[in-house]
């Protein structure tokens, strides 16, 4: 980056008055107490100084206590310990109580991690393909050479799952085949030539792979309903957990909070709020907490240092919640989880993985390490988070959608997995040990959009814990467990992009040696949540084909040789509209399943009967409004991720974000006019076909305003206030999350980068957490001087946001730029160091 000198740069006289007004500005930001400041003026002599910078290295080294400083320490750097526990941070007497700690050297350091110890966690090369390694086994078997097994060291589960996990997914494979075959051959008999013609056959073939898709999820619904209506199933894992039992001292569980660049004030009140109830429920001592950072915004990251401070300070939890930067960021959340298990791990039996919004009971804590205790054999156990906290009209349609057939479809997909189920990336508890074993993420090999760094490693995660022998298992009936979702549409598509190339990637590991079934199968549906968009295009694209050759091209009754009689080319609309109503049955038959358990185990925090069917009514048109808009995007997702398109990975959005209108028009203007020019040509072919693809072209037509409001805060009040939409964390909501939203509100603002160069407190804290390394090589120690003297006269506007985060990693620059931006008189005024200078005799005002 080329520097230059700003004209922003003022160059005041350095008066005899500057000096006294540096110091008398810097004591008012220091805010030391009355005594203090008094005692230090008295000992300070400021008026023999010949310069601001004299003045305040003087000061720097009273607040040190006088003592000799070592060769080439910045003054400033001295009193960092003065300055963390002197004015308006100065409420604690004690060390411990400000977790103030000293190095082997005497250097002042705030320890915010724990003393590490290390072990390796290296990844395996990936397992062959199935059948390279079925001829590779035949081989060995041939030559007369014992073949290697792969051993398990899990101890063996305690309940007799495995053959009813078998039993019922032969069930289910079975129902969806013949199901799926009875569909398609009704598919069949509606064509015109009953599925001989090519393009026919095209049609059929895809109707066939997405009726699967939809006859799996109905099955899977309907198991669930039958699994609610019984109230549980009995391989349950929650009933492992045995509730009236304290957790034994050794099985100590880390709560981690991975984080990037993310809403400092959110991520604190929701780990404050979770720190609160585990501490109401007396087992505290068994848990510590980890906020595991990746921000590379160095004003995000001053934030996250003087928020977890203050956190600490707040609740006298220093030494219980702790805070790290990671500084080489690879491998982003995967990579952030596994250093941590590197250097920490080995403390811990289990650790516990928030996402930045997440929020936890500590009863669904405690019960999550008890089911640990009571399952030896189990790696996973995933809840199933309830969606909160939002206040848009499309959020909340999501989180009542969750929330009303979540349960419906989680406890399906627990009756037909059992112990070989999902991780989901957080609110889950993981068995230290074996995920440091076995769980370590080799990049896929090859080059390509579909090679290197794997993206959605939850699924794969899983997948390696259960082919090591390590159950996993859903508790969908443990509460207490809470997340976010995306406030509108367009952020939910972003975030779907990166999650569409992440199932992709994985669905390379489909054919791999060594996993169990049921994963592959994961992997599958993976992929399906988003090829079936694709596909279901090429299903409506082929169909208009099929009507522009029945209705351009002339019949053709005699298709064989020597055929006796014609072939008469026919639709037949009512069969159309059977197969319609049966495939509609199977979409929405478990969305009136979900509403029946629920009114009948009451509905009143739901908003009532009558609003709770009524909500669910609006949900079903809106999602069906949105089903073609999300059909486009996913398969322009899905090309994207296929043909190399770059993959933004940001954060997601942690506030109520509203659609604009140019921006909806950016994003759906093109898809609008696919569905005009769509509906055109059909009416043009047909026009009463144009009925049948009226629901999808009439939905593209309306996505620009239907995006709009639906990403409405004032929509989604007003029909809050109505109580549609309503649920139960809206009508009672627990206090965890009554507690995050207090301390939410609350919050004032974190300070940035500019504070840690400027503000005593802050520049202390960002020193105090660093590692002074005084010995470099002269050419490093001359190039951050340089920097420092860059930044000072140049501004914070100078600097890239590398070389900040270069800065603040060095607590002896730091401290250094600090003393020069406070000292010098050509200090940049963008700095905002709190000075008013002394009048020019030729510019001030008149005497007299």
């Amino acid at each position: 980056m080329e520097l230059h000198p700003s004209p922003k740069l003022t160059a005041p006289r350095d008066t005899a008055a500057q000096p006294a007004a540096r110091v008398d500005a810097y004591l008012d930001r220091l805010a030391l107490a009355p005594a203090q400041r008094e005692a230090i003026e008295r000992t300070l002599p400021r008026e023999h100084q010949a310069s601001a910078t004299a003045a305040m290295s003087a000061l720097h080294e009273q607040l040190a206590g006088g003592s000799d400083l070592a060769d080439g320490t910045p003054p400033a750097y001295a009193s960092v310990e003065a300055r963390l526990t002197g004015g308006r941070y100065g409420t604690a007497d004690t060390h411990s109580l400000t977790g103030i700690t000293h190095d082997a050297e005497g250097r002042t350091r705030l320890d915010t991690m724990p003393p590490a110890h290390r072990t390796s966690m290296v990844p395996e090369a990936w397992p062959p393909h199935i059948v390279v390694a079925g001829a590779q086994r035949l081989w060995q078997r041939l030559r007369g050479r014992p073949v290697e097994e792969r051993t398990s060291d899990a101890p063996a589960p305690r309940w007799r799952w495995n053959l009813a996990g078998k039993t019922r997914r032969y069930i289910l494979l079975l129902l969806v085949i013949l199901q799926t075959a009875y569909a398609t051959y009704g598919m069949s008999v509606v064509l015109p030539y009953s599925g001989t013609k090519p393009l026919e056959m095209g049609v059929m073939a895809f109707f066939a792979i997405l009726f699967a898709w939809v006859s799996a999820g109905f099955w899977t619904a309907l198991m669930g309903f039958w699994t609610l209506l019984l109230r549980g199933d009995r391989f349950l894992v929650s009933r492992m957990a045995n509730r009236e039992t304290p957790i034994p001292p050794e099985a100590r569980t880390a709560i981690i909070m991975p984080i990037a660049n993310e809403d400092v004030a959110r991520v604190i009140a929701g780990l404050r709020a979770t720190y609160a109830s585990v501490a109401r429920t007396g087992e505290l001592d068994r848990f510590d907490f980890f906020i595991l950072s990746d921000s590379g915004n160095p004003d995000i990251r001053t934030a996250e240092m003087a928020a977890w401070r203050t956190l600490c300070q707040e609740l006298e939890a220093f030494g219980r919640i702790f805070y790290r930067w990671r500084k080489i960021r690879v491998k982003r959340k995967t990579g952030n989880v596994a250093d941590f298990c590197r250097r920490w791990g080995t403390q811990y039996r289990y650790m516990v993985v928030l996402d930045a919004d997440s929020v936890m009971s500590g009863e669904c804590l405690t019960t999550m390490v008890r089911m640990m205790e009571g399952a030896p054999n189990a790696g996973i156990i995933q809840t199933a988070p309830y969606a909160f906290g939002r206040e848009t009209l499309y959020a909340r349609v999501q989180q009542f959608a969750t929330r009303v057939y979540g349960p419906l479809y989680t406890a399906g997909l627990h009756f037909w997995q059992l112990g070989e189920s999902h991780y989901w990336g957080h609110n889950a508890i993981i068995r230290v040990a074996p995920f440091i074993k076995h769980c370590a993420l080799a990049p896929l090999p090859g080059k390509g959009p579909l090679a290197g760094e794997i993206l959605s490693h939850d699924f794969v995660e899983a997948a390696m814990m259960r082919r090591a022998g390590w159950s996993v298992w859903i508790a969908y009936d443990l509460h207490g467990s809470y997340e976010e979702l995306p406030p509108n549409l367009l952020d939910e598509l972003k975030r779907d992009r990166r999650w569409c190339q992440g199932n992709l990637m994985n669905f390379r590991l489909w054919l791999k040696q060594g996993f169990h079934a049921v994963h592959r199968f994961v992997f599958l549906t993976g992929v399906m949540a988003y090829l079936s968009a694709p596909l279901w295009f090429l299903f409506l694209l082929i169909s208009t084909l099929l009507l522009a050759e029945h209705t351009l091209v002339a019949p053709e009754y005699f298709s064989q040789p020597y055929q006796l009689f014609p072939n008469w080319p026919e639709w037949h609309p009512e069969k159309a509209l059977a197969l319609f109503t049966v495939t509609a049955t199977l979409l929405f038959l478990p969305k009136i399943l979900s509403v029946a358990v629920i009114m009948a185990h009451g509905a009143r925090q739901f908003g009532g009967n009558l609003r709770l069917v009524g909500s669910m009514l609006i949900e079903v048109v809106i999602s069906a409004l949105l089903a073609p808009t999300r059909m486009l995007f996913h398969s322009t997702f899905v090309t994207a991720a296929l043909s190399g398109w770059g993959i933004s990975w940001k954060s997601p959005p942690r506030e109520d974000a509203e659609t604009t209108w140019g921006e909806a028009i950016r994003r759906h203007g093109l898809y609008t006019l696919l569905g005009l020019g769509w509906g055109a040509l059909v009416w043009w072919l047909n026009p009463s076909y144009l009925l049948w693809l009226l629901p999808i072209v009439g939905a593209l037509v309306v996505s620009i305003p239907l995006s709009v409001f639906l990403s409405r805060v004032s929509l989604g009040r007003w029909l809050r206030r109505a109580r549609f939409f309503l649920i139960p964390e809206e009508a009672r909501p627990p206090r965890e999350l009554r507690d995050m939203q207090r301390y939410l509100r609350r919050t004032r603002a974190f300070p940035g980068f500019i504070d840690a160069v400027v503000d005593p407190h802050v520049n202390a804290l960002a020193c105090a957490t660093g590692t002074a390394r005084p010995r470099q090589r002269a050419a490093l120690r001359f190039q951050k001087s340089r920097l420092v003297q860059i930044a000072q006269r140049n501004g914070p506007q100078a600097l890239d946001n590398a070389q900040r985060n270069l800065l603040l990693s060095d607590p002896l620059a730091l401290s250094q730029l600090h003393l020069a931006v406070w000292s010098h008189p050509d200090t940049h005024a963008d700095w905002g160091v709190p000075v008013t200078m002394p009048p020019s005799p030729s510019t001030g005002p008149a005497a007299g």
